[in-house]
């Protein structure tokens, strides 16, 4: 059952990190993947500040952070690729 809710929180914090990068969704499989990586990177990014997630919402803050800054570092290199 929580497998569900992995899925159902990294599906949301993928759309709206897409949402604030980018200004529009990246579709059903790529805001999955940015989410779910947005997860673990945010989990990691926190804990070395001391901060741990309580709940669902903190576990979507948590991801929607990660998520952003996976896009942020993914937008770098595609800058870079392009000159």
């Amino acid at each position: 059952m929580y497998f569900l809710w992995y899925i159902l929180i990294g599906l949301v914090s993928g759309y709206i990190a897409s949402k604030i990068m980018k200004g529009s969704g990246s579709g059903l499989i790529i805001n999955l993947f940015v989410g779910i990586i947005g997860g673990v990177l945010g989990g990691w990014l926190l804990s070395l500040f001391g901060f741990i997630a309580i709940g669902t919402i903190g576990s979507l803050i948590t991801s929607v952070i990660g998520a952003i800054v996976f896009l942020w570092i993914v937008s770098f290199f595609q800058r870079s690729a392009k000159k």
